[in-house]
């Protein structure tokens, strides 16, 4: 189990993973933007006292009742596309911050690997006297 995810984590191309990083939580930040600044559908506005159309003519009672349900689907759309923004700014803040973990991690690997190479050539050398 552990050598199959072994395989997927060396093919994964991560200094393309490590370069994108930024551009991707850049284009988070402009979607974020973009969609927090619509406004959701604008209210109707009360009715005036006047008899409504829809009570005259069933034709126009079923247009409007259709109307209303249409703007309520794409206000659920908008709340969900506003949901959806969130999340992936989340996810490519995330990303980034992973990044920035796995490239430190990779110095301190490589520190340790010259250090383990310093400490056996010391050994060897004071074994060998």
């Amino acid at each position: 189990m552990a050598l199959g995810w072994l395989m997927v984590l060396q093919n994964v191309p991560w200094s393309e993973v490590i370069a994108n990083a930024p551009k991707v939580a850049e284009g988070a930040k402009k979607l974020w933007h973009a969609v927090a600044g619509k406004p959701a559908l604008p209210e109707q506005p009360a009715s005036d006292g006047q008899t409504p159309v829809s009570l005259t003519n069933p034709a126009l009672a079923a247009i409007e009742a259709r109307n209303a349900a249409l703007e309520a689907a794409v206000s659920d759309l908008h709340g969900q596309m506003f949901a959806s923004t969130e999340l992936i700014k989340a996810l490519a803040e995330q990303n980034t911050q992973l990044v920035k973990r796995i490239e430190a991690n990779r110095i301190r690997v490589l520190w340790l690997t010259v250090a383990t190479a310093v400490l056996a050539i010391a050994t060897i050398a004071a074994w060998l006297r």
